[in-house]
């Protein structure tokens, strides 16, 4: 099914200021959240829809994109999966009501009463150069991993001690709060959604039931890849409360500056130099690609400075669709900042032929 326009979807004009698509945004995914509607089968599809248009029009390169070429224009870029963007949404609230949304990513209650909470995702990141962004490349990260107390198990509770029902919410994991008519449920703040609170907590996790432990992993780095995007890792983030899955590990993309190449979308960009002589009667050079082949380039007689000549599918991978972009090299006239007498001889013979042309 085609997708509806993305300024239709959040309901405002094409030229709507940040502080305004943020607030219809709200607006939208208050009206949408299925946590507000639980009998919607369609409130999820439409939230997730909301949240979609809003990531592109947030971000200015996507939206420019978008404004120009459509829907067409963001193929390859990368978008936030499902889960991140109720998370993200959850986030605009934990300010006003110290929690997220709905119980902020818990998933209903274990066998035994408690509630399931879903484990915290994991950040860390990764600097590749730009020669492993194009091409796509593995690297191994050291990331600081939580796992379960080996003193309490996991519990938190001190040895002999027990966990006792939170007063606050009365085991419940969520508070309610009024706002704008309706009700929001929000995470205890008291026992962080546990349902419980540990009066003599352990003293090696110091009732957290867990620790830190480094552990390697290895990330595949999708050819294609830009600087500022993010790879996510499912189930590698923190374990999960009472059953509850495991968060995600997200690793952001760090794309160092190369010498030879700039990147401008999918194209890329380099210079070669020629000669003034070179530029005036026409020749053949080589021009060196990012990953060190060899392409045969003709200067047309004539050639003017800042000339650029471009090869089809030497640019940059799409991720999500076949094929790649361009390779644009900029034609740099070199001017010696020297001259011989017998140069000078010649350069001054030549500006006369040219100026009684």
């Amino acid at each position: 099914m085609d997708k509806r326009d993305y300024y239709e979807v959040l309901g405002v004009a094409r030229g709507v200021s940040a502080d305004e698509l943020k607030k219809s945004y709200r607006q939208c995914a208050l009206k949408f959240h299925p946590d507000r509607n639980p009998d919607d089968p369609d409130a999820e599809r439409r939230f997730k829809e909301v949240s979609e248009a809003y990531e592109v029009l947030s971000d200015a390169r996507k939206r420019e994109l978008y404004d120009h070429y459509g829907h067409e224009g963001l193929n390859g870029q990368s978008f936030r999966p499902a889960d991140d963007m109720f998370e993200q949404f959850q986030d605009m609230f934990a300010d006003f009501f110290g929690g997220g949304f709905g119980g902020g990513g818990q998933r209903g209650r274990s066998a035994g009463g408690s509630r399931a909470t879903r484990g915290r995702d994991l950040r860390a990141n990764v600097r590749i150069s730009l020669k492993e962004a194009v091409l796509g490349c593995k690297k191994e990260l050291n990331v600081a991993v939580p796992k379960a107390c080996e003193d309490c198990s996991g519990s938190g509770a001190a040895k002999g001690a027990q966990a006792s029902t939170c007063g606050a919410c009365r085991g419940r994991g969520q508070v309610t709060h009024g706002a704008g008519g309706f009700v929001i449920a929000t995470t205890c703040p008291e026992c962080a959604g546990r349902g419980s609170v540990i009066k003599n907590p352990c003293t090696g996790c110091r009732g957290r039931g867990e620790v830190r432990e480094d552990k390697k992993i290895k990330v595949a780095i999708p050819a294609g890849i830009d600087h500022g995007q993010m790879i996510r890792l499912g189930g590698l983030g923190e374990a999960g409360g009472q059953g509850g899955p495991a968060g995600n590990l997200l690793v952001g993309v760090e794309v160092e500056e190369d010498k030879r190449f700039m990147r401008d979308g999918f194209d890329l960009v380099t210079e070669i130099s020629v000669t003034f002589p070179e530029a005036a009667l026409g020749t053949s050079v080589e021009v060196e690609t990012l990953d060190d082949r060899k392409l045969s380039l003709k200067i047309p007689a004539g050639t003017q400075p800042g000339t650029i000549f471009t090869f089809a599918s030497e640019g940059v991978p799409y991720i999500d669709s076949p094929g790649r972009g361009r390779l644009a090299v900029v034609a740099k006239v070199d001017v010696p900042k020297k001259l011989s007498s017998k140069q000078r001889k010649v350069m001054e013979e030549l500006a006369k032929v040219l100026a009684d042309r």
